[in-house]
């Protein structure tokens, strides 16, 4: 987010800049599911839901639910997937 001026941007600018540029917020951070389920979407939540882990690990976890990903992506009914 530092390229577009938004590392320390509040949740909410986050969030209106990825529903506007069409984007897909990945986090481990609860506070966007329960926006989501708040504000419906767009924007669309990916949420990770691991403590302390790696780089690694969560590439590897993302390369896993590729699938699983890309069905959100493309559902114009899903607004959050849980990744655990």
């Amino acid at each position: 987010m530092h390229g577009v001026g938004l590392a320390h941007a509040t949740d909410e600018r986050v969030w209106l800049y990825a529903r506007d540029q069409g984007f897909t917020i990945v986090s481990k951070d609860s506070d966007f599911h329960e926006r989501s389920l708040l504000f419906g979407y767009p924007p669309k939540v990916l949420w990770i839901r691991r403590g302390n882990c790696s780089t690694a690990q969560i590439e590897r976890l993302l390369r896993d639910a590729a699938s699983e990903i890309e069905r959100l992506d493309c559902d114009p009914g899903a607004s959050f997937l849980i990744l655990l």
